[in-house]
C-alpha cells in the first residue's frame, strides 16, 4: 500500500515537473488589457476671458472759445483810477482853501478811495481861492461841521461826467450832499462845451477842465456853489396876531396899591404949608 502511494506521488510529480517545464518554454502571454470605455469627445478647455477694463472716460479736447465782443450795454465797467484829486488841485496851484476843506472834512480821502476801489465815477465841481475870497466875511466860519461837509459835499457829482456829456445830462443832477431838492443842480452846456451850474442861489461858470479820466473829473468854476439847504435867507418871523378878546384883569398880587408912598421932602413941604396956613388963620382971628 505503501509503495502504491509512493508510485503515485512521483508520477505526480514527475506530471507537475513536466508541465512546469512546458509553461516555462511556452511564450508568454501578454496580459489582457481592459477594455476601452469611449467617452464622448470633451470640448476644448477655455482660457479665461480677460475682459478689458474701461479707462474712464476721456473729456473731449476742447477748441479754443471765441467769446464775443460785448455790447456796449453789457461791457464791464471803467477799470478803477489811481488818481489822488488833492494832488491834482496841489498841481494847479489855485486851490489851497479846497484842498484845506478837502481835507478836514475828510471828503477829499473818501473822493479818492471811491475811484480807486469802487470804480463809481466822481464828478467835483472846484472853486479856486478867488472865489472863495468872494464870500462874505466869516461865512465859512459861520457854518457847523456838517454845514461845511454839506457844502463840500455839494461840489461832488456821484457819477464822472465828461465836458461833452453835459450837453445830454438831465437836469437837475444829485449831488453827494443829499437827496433833498436843496442840494440838487442844474447844468447846461453849450455846443461849444461852456457848462453853466445854478444852484438856486449862485450861477457859475466852468472855467477850465483841470483833469478827466473814465472815473474823476476835476473842473474849475469860478465861484463857490451855495445850497439852499445852508445859505437860504431866513424869512423873518411872522408878527403877532392881535387877540381879540378883551385883556384880563390882573391879578390881585399884581394889582397896584391905592396908597401912595410919599418920600421925605413931599412931607416936609406939607408941614410947612400947614404950618403957614395955620399962622395965617389964627392972625385972622387976632385981628377981628
Amino acid at each position: 500500500m505503501m509503495k502504491q502511494l509512493l508510485l503515485s506521488f512521483s508520477a505526480l510529480l514527475v506530471f507537475f515537473l513536466q508541465c512546469t517545464t512546458a509553461l516555462a518554454q511556452s511564450p508568454a502571454v501578454s496580459p489582457a488589457l481592459p477594455p476601452v470605455v469611449l467617452s464622448p469627445p470633451q470640448p476644448p478647455a477655455l482660457s479665461p476671458v480677460q475682459l478689458p477694463v474701461p479707462s474712464p472716460p476721456q473729456p473731449p479736447a476742447l477748441s479754443p472759445i471765441q467769446i464775443p465782443l460785448l455790447s456796449p450795454a453789457l461791457s464791464p465797467g471803467p477799470a478803477p483810477s489811481s488818481a489822488n484829486v488833492t494832488a491834482i488841485l496841489e498841481k494847479a496851484g489855485k486851490f489851497n482853501t479846497l484842498i484845506w476843506l478837502l481835507g478836514n472834512t475828510k471828503v477829499g480821502d473818501q473822493i479818492n478811495t471811491q475811484i480807486s476801489t469802487s470804480g463809481q465815477g466822481i464828478t467835483l465841481f472846484a472853486p479856486t481861492d478867488k472865489a472863495f475870497s468872494r464870500l462874505k466875511s466869516g461865512t465859512l466860519n459861520a457854518l457847523s461841521t456838517h454845514q461845511t461837509i454839506q457844502l463840500v459835499q455839494f461840489h461832488v457829482l456821484p457819477t464822472c461826467i465828461s465836458l461833452s456829456q453835459f450837453q445830454a445830462v438831465s437836469n437837475p443832477l444829485r449831488t453827494q450832499a443829499g437827496l433833498s431838492d436843496s442840494f440838487l443842480l442844474n447844468v447846461t452846456a453849450s455846443s461849444s462845451n461852456q457848462v453853466s451850474i445854478s444852484t438856486g442861489l449862485v450861477n457859475a461858470t466852468v472855467t477850465a477842465n483841470l483833469y478827466t479820466d473814465s472815473q474823476l473829473a476835476v473842473y474849475e468854476v469860478d465861484k463857490v456853489l451855495l445850497p439852499l439847504q445852508v445859505f437860504s435867507p431866513k424869512s423873518p418871523a411872522p408878527a403877532p396876531v392881535p387877540s381879540s378878546s378883551p385883556p384880563l384883569p390882573p391879578s390881585p398880587q399884581h394889582r397896584p396899591s391905592s396908597i401912595t408912598s410919599v418920600d421925605d421932602s413931599s412931607a416936609t413941604s406939607l408941614i410947612r404949608h400947614a404950618a403957614l396956613s395955620f399962622g395965617v388963620a389964627a392972625i385972622a382971628a387976632f385981628s377981628l
